[in-house]
């Protein structure tokens, strides 16, 4: 299994079509807006993420293994379901820790951003093309 390709596919087809056996079930997610430990709970997420998310884009800036530790930077976009259809921007990194077996075993996520600064995104009337 190469983790490195297999999370580039990922981000190129994010949020469909995930990899979830890459992950341990009781995988460890943290990001600015989110804290858990489980695969169901993470899949939960993405389908949230599918749902409510419009025009969800995933651009993967850079991958880089050291160890037992997988770094990717990414800017995440996407379009809110409001009447004026906001487009939202996060930039940030991930850090990715794999067990002995390869699996994911933690997942966090860090934004170069405030939450209030995504939040402000969500008053802006112009439209992403």
């Amino acid at each position: 299994m190469d983790i490195l390709q297999i999370l580039k596919d990922d981000y190129q087809r994010f949020p469909d079509q995930q990899t979830y056996h890459i992950y341990a079930e009781d995988v460890y997610f943290k990001d600015p807006m989110n804290e858990f430990r489980g695969i169901r709970r993470y899949q939960k997420m993405i389908r949230f993420i599918q749902t409510f998310f419009l025009n969800c884009k995933m651009d993967l800036h850079q991958i880089q293994q050291n160890g037992n530790v997988v770094r990717t930077d990414w800017t995440l976009r996407w379009n809110t379901p409001l009447p004026w259809k906001p487009p939202i921007s996060i930039s940030g990194w991930s850090e990715l820790t794999l067990n002995p077996e390869g699996k994911i075993i933690s997942h966090i996520d860090y934004w170069h951003c405030s939450r209030l600064d995504v939040l402000k995104q969500h008053f802006t009337t112009s439209q992403r093309s």
